[in-house]
This record gives C-alpha cells, sequence and structure tokens, in this order.
C-alpha cells in the first residue's frame, strides 16, 4: 500500500509507493572505473586547471605544484563569477546580474572516482576544507548563501569522474532555504528545541529509520525520504555550523560519514548520488538579526545523501511531488543490517 508522507523540513510531501520498484529504470548502473589519462584534477596536474584558492598541503609544499592533499580551485565553467558586479536590475522583466562564487573542491589527490573509496582521513580533511572555505566566502556581506553539494556518477549530473565537491555563493537565499530557515526558527521559538533535535528524539523512540549512531551525530533514513535509500545524518545538540565546527565534531562525523557510504555501496552495488552540506544563514539583511543570532540553537549541521537509482518522469517535473519506490524502514533495516564496513 503506498502513502503519502508530509516532510515537515521542507514543507513538501512525497509519494511513497513500493510498487514502483519492480521499473527496469530502478537499478544502479554508477561505474567506479575511469580513464586517468588527462585528468585535470590528478595531483602533478595542476597546471591544467586555473591557480588555486585555497589548498591543505604537506609541509614544504607550494601552491599550484604537487603535495596537496585537498584542493579548491575556481570553476572553469561558471554558473556565476565574482567578477560581475553585484547589481540588482528592477522592473517588469527584473533581475540580478550573475554575481557570485563558483569554486571547485578537488577533494582527493588520487584518481578516486567514488566517495566510498575514501579513508576516514580524507573525510576529515574534506570537512576542514569547506569549513575553511564557507569562513572565508562568509566575510563578502555580498553572499547571501553558500550551496556545499557533491555529485557523483553521470546519474547525478556528475561530468567529471575524478572526486570533486562545488562550492556556490549567490547574491540571494533560494525561496525553498529561505523557507526552511523561517520553519526550523519558528519551530525552535515555539518549542525551544531544533526541528531536527524533536525529529531525532522522536527518530530515537520509533528505531525504526535508525542506521548507525556516534556519540554526537546519529544517521536515519527520514520519514519522508523523497529518494530511494536517502540518508540524513545530523546531530541532536549543537555542535555549530560548517564553518565552526570543531576539529573533534569532524574527527567523530568523518569516521560515521563514511560507514553510511560504505553501507549504502553493500546494498546498492556502486550507486550515484548527490549529497548536500548544510550551510547556515549569512546576511541577517536577507533574513533578520533574530533568526541569524539562533543559527545555532536553531540549526544542526546536518548531512543529506540521495542516492539517484529511479528517474523522475512527468509526474514529478508536473506537480513537484516525488515518487519514492522503497520505504524508507526497509532502507533503514537493510542498511542498519549490512555489517561487512
Amino acid at each position: 500500500m503506498s502513502e503519502i508522507r508530509y516532510d515537515k523540513m521542507y514543507d513538501t510531501h512525497v509519494l511513497i509507493s513500493a510498487e514502483r520498484l519492480h521499473r527496469p529504470d530502478c537499478s544502479a548502473v554508477a561505474n567506479e572505473e575511469s580513464n586517468t589519462e588527462n585528468c585535470p584534477f590528478c595531483e602533478g596536474r595542476e597546471s591544467m586547471t586555473p591557480p588555486e584558492i585555497f589548498a591543505l598541503r604537506k609541509e614544504g609544499s607550494f601552491p599550484n605544484e604537487t603535495g596537496w592533499k585537498t584542493r579548491v580551485v575556481p570553476n572553469l565553467y561558471k554558473a556565476v563569477q565574482i567578477e560581475t558586479p553585484h547589481a540588482h536590475h528592477y522592473g517588469l522583466f527584473e533581475y540580478l546580474d550573475g554575481f557570485g562564487a563558483h569554486e571547485v573542491l578537488i577533494d582527493t589527490p588520487e584518481h578516486h572516482t567514488s566517495m566510498t573509496q575514501w579513508s576516514e582521513e580524507a573525510v576529515a580533511m574534506w570537512l576542514m576544507t569547506l569549513r575553511s572555505r564557507v569562513a572565508d566566502l562568509r566575510r563578502d556581506d555580498r553572499i547571501a548563501y553558500i550551496s556545499l553539494f557533491k555529485n557523483e556518477g553521470f546519474l547525478a549530473g556528475s561530468t567529471q569522474a575524478h572526486s570533486h565537491t562545488q562550492i556556490i555563493g549567490l547574491p540571494l537565499i533560494p525561496k525553498i532555504e529561505k523557507e526552511r530557515y523561517q520553519r526550523n526558527y519558528e519551530h525552535y521559538k515555539n518549542s525551544g528545541q531544533a526541528m531536527l533535535e524533536s525529529m531525532l528524539l522522536n527518530e530515537e523512540e520509533d528505531g525504526q529509520r535508525i542506521i548507525a549512531k556516534s556519540d554526537s551525530f546519529t544517521a536515519f533514513c527520514p520519514y519522508a525520504s523523497e529518494y530511494p535509500f536517502e540518508v540524513m545524518i545530523s546531530s541532536k545538540k549543537a555542535m555549530g555550523q560548517i564553518d565552526t565546527l570543531s576539529d573533534s565534531a569532524i574527527a567523530e562525523f568523518a569516521p560515521l560519514l563514511l560507514e553510511t557510504l560504505k553501507k549504502l555501496k553493500l546494498q546498492l552495488g556502486c550507486f550515484d548520488f548527490n549529497l548536500w552540506l548544510s550551510t547556515p544563514p549569512l546576511q541577517k539583511e536577507t533574513l533578520g538579526a533574530d533568526l541569524l543570532s539562533s543559527v545555532n540553537e536553531t540549526l544542526r549541521f546536518s548531512v543529506r545523501i540521495m542516492p539517484r537509482l529511479y528517474r523522475h518522469g512527468g509526474f514529478e517535473a508536473s506537480t513537484g511531488l516525488l515518487i519514492n519506490p522503497v520505504l524508507p524502514e526497509l532502507a533503514a533495516k537493510l542498511l542498519r543490517e549490512s555489517r561487512d564496513v
């Protein structure tokens, strides 16, 4: 029997319909093998990218040379550009010039095509690099929102096999994120708890959708998962945001994230996915000082992993209502029982 579930975090509905799982396109087709010849992201090919903005490097190594552990460069195919004037044009055809920041984090010098191939140390360095970049971009008061995401595999929209992450800073907050921030703030004002804290308390009481836990973080399949085997990892208590996470929080979060990805691989094989990291609101002009001053109480740092096993069609495009063919309770049970990690 299908169900229409409500996602309180995003104020959306999801149609859970297990019967759709038997459609022929519901299978992962990702491929870890790729040609390393002329890959611009491999170590030793630093001249094939724009000059680096930031890097974690071995002691004694120099910018734009070998010896890096993570490396951030401007995106060659920018969606927005920092050099563009930040101007707002009003009228019937209102628009903003394409101002913003678009950076690529090359996650590892090794030609890994999947995050599941990383070490715990590599995950920790990846998080530290994102922490540094968000903290730096926050200083530009023209940037109101930063999107941090990974597209892994063709079905997830990736066009470069070598593992990488994208960082896009925008002069506005997307409507869905602005509304999410506001709902989180209203929930906190009314209940005294962050929404994710309330959700995790309920998830722990129910128990069906919990996958794995550390002392401070919990991995679970959201009740209204939009994607089959969708996973969220979040802290119940305030741990800061991506730009303020402590080294100890990163050291605890990294192995749980890697364990979760490996559990997904055990169940799905080589799979394509999108990964999204939560980011804090940046400028009070776009949201209000009250919300901005209570970010850590209102919000929680979280990561959302969305496997792309099922192609969307006309129904999803026309209604905005996604169909998930796998019960989140079943997905969590299978992931929870995946032990060989």
